[in-house]
């Protein structure tokens, strides 16, 4: 009688090649995950970011919406301290 070592389930080869068959898979959705982020990164506006220096110069919209009236001449002095007075505190 032949006694069969593996009792009919996987040898050493059959576990291998499931251990490199796994890693392979796991590296195709490691690569495709990193191509998804990449192309998402590339859609994304390049405005400036937070934490940047350019973004803090720049007012929010109320403020220079303001500012354009005043030099445009649409409002007064006092008119546009009391109205920037106004938006500065609501935020």
């Amino acid at each position: 009688m032949i006694h069969q070592w593996h009792h009919g389930g996987m040898n050493g080869w059959g576990y291998g090649l499931a251990v490199l068959l796994l890693i392979a898979v796991l590296a195709g959705v490691a690569l495709l995950a990193v191509l998804v982020y990449h192309q998402a990164a590339d859609r994304r506006p390049a405005g400036p970011r937070a934490g940047d220096p350019e973004a803090s110069e720049q007012r929010p919209a109320p403020e220079r919406l303001l500012a354009e009236r005043y030099a445009l001449g649409e409002i007064e002095d006092e008119e546009y301290r009391r109205r920037l007075a106004v938006l500065r505190h609501r935020e």
